[in-house]
């Protein structure tokens, strides 16, 4: 996946590349002489044959995530379909409640909504994870209040991998009659999800973090007949109402024949990312100490968090930018390093926050190319004790 003269890819936790079988699809649609008319101009058949792409791929989708096809609504991404969720299900339903449980480790798409609620005069409980990166169920049921509406929690957090108990919590929800919504961006694709067996009312997801386009993804809503959400955003009624605007079948079609591929290749993928991360880690740990945030045992294998002795992250990253493309568990604002939110509510401070990295394997990887990622970052290391700029301060 990775070109000669280019750094090597490493980062598909925020994005991967489009696999080539669904960029064929996507350019088959975009150049179709029948399918290109607007989906919602059902008085003719060119809007009717693109009506049909769209029918057609959200039956696959929903197919593959066993829920029904008028389940799935179609938005830009899992950002926005983690909005619709929390926001839709507290506006509608605020006569029932007004509390919402979720973690402190959450995406942002969740936090700030969460804390645009409560600026609005919602109650939200933000639960910690243990030390090993996942939430306890008995800390949700512990937050669970009368007026309690909805428990948002993430399938697997995007910086550690770890992969909460949402089956648990499920069985939770539906014995206290709350909702659930799960931010499932980082797993949908990845592992198998069948709504026919755990209980989650709202799913979000997004095409391009299992080798879809970006731009697309959606929100399953369980019973959506029952479970009223308020839009968004207001205009042509498209989407059941729910999300107006005019459909683009050649990012709905990527998105469903990405999906397709990965149910089809799911077993394979995952004793290959297994073996990536094992090899890696075995790899890494024959030269450096490291230290890797998250309990291995309930870490995503396409995902792995981890810091290494008296190197901090940023300085790492920026002797790597021309050899390796790897995540960071701090952002830059005006010149201050912020360390990761995530790995402070796991307890975890001081050198190993400051010194987190993530590195994001995909199917696409080889095991050459782990090696190769080694070796530069044990190369990396090696200039910056030469050049002393490793020191953790």
């Amino acid at each position: 996946m990775n070109e000669p003269d280019k750094p090597l890819y490493f980062d598909t936790a925020a994005t991967t590349a489009v696999a080539p079988e669904v960029l064929a699809r996507m350019i088959d649609l975009l150049d179709s002489k029948h399918a290109f008319a607007n989906p919602s101009s059902s008085i003719h058949r060119y809007g009717q044959a693109a009506a049909a792409v769209v029918a057609s791929a959200r039956a696959e989708i929903a197919a593959e995530l066993g829920c029904e096809a008028d389940e799935v609504v179609f938005t830009s991404g899992a950002t926005e379909a983690n909005n619709l969720a929390l926001r839709g299900v507290a506006l509608a339903h605020a006569a029932q409640g007004r509390h919402v449980v979720t973690s402190a480790i959450e995406h942002k798409s969740v936090l700030e909504c969460c804390a645009a609620l409560q600026r609005e005069g919602y109650a939200v409980t933000y639960l910690k994870p243990n030390s090993a990166g996942w939430v306890e169920p008995d800390a949700v049921a512990r937050a669970l209040r009368p007026d309690t509406l909805l428990v948002s929690l993430q399938h697997t957090n995007n910086e550690t991998g770890v992969m909460q108990p949402i089956a648990e919590v499920a069985d939770l929800a539906v014995q206290a009659g709350v909702l659930l919504h799960v931010d499932a961006a980082q797993a949908v694709g990845k592992f198998k999800i069948d709504l026919q067996q755990i209980p989650i009312d709202l799913l979000a997801l997004s095409a391009h973090k299992f080798h879809g386009p970006k731009g697309i993804g959606c929100l399953v809503v369980r019973n959506r007949r029952q479970l009223r959400l308020q839009p968004l955003m207001y205009g042509g009624g498209q989407e059941f109402g729910l999300r107006p605007g005019t459909l683009a079948p050649h990012q709905i079609v990527g998105l469903s024949t990405a999906l397709s591929l990965a149910a089809k290749r799911r077993t394979a993928d995952l004793a290959h990312v297994r073996e990536l991360k094992r090899r890696f880690l075995q790899q890494l740990g024959e030269c450096l100490p490291v230290q890797v945030h998250g309990e291995l045992t309930r870490s995503s294998p396409y995902i792995i968090n981890f810091s290494l002795a008296g190197i901090i992250s940023d300085a790492l990253i920026n002797q790597l930018r021309d050899d390796l493309a790897i995540a960071s568990g701090s952002a830059c604002s005006s010149g201050a390093v912020e360390p990761s939110y995530v790995l402070r509510a796991m307890g975890i401070e001081g050198e190993p926050l400051y010194g987190a990295v993530r590195l994001s394997f995909s199917r696409d990887h080889t095991l050459a190319e782990v090696s190769a990622a080694v070796e530069r970052i044990v190369a990396a290391v090696s200039r910056m004790k030469e050049l002393e700029i490793s020191e953790v301060k």
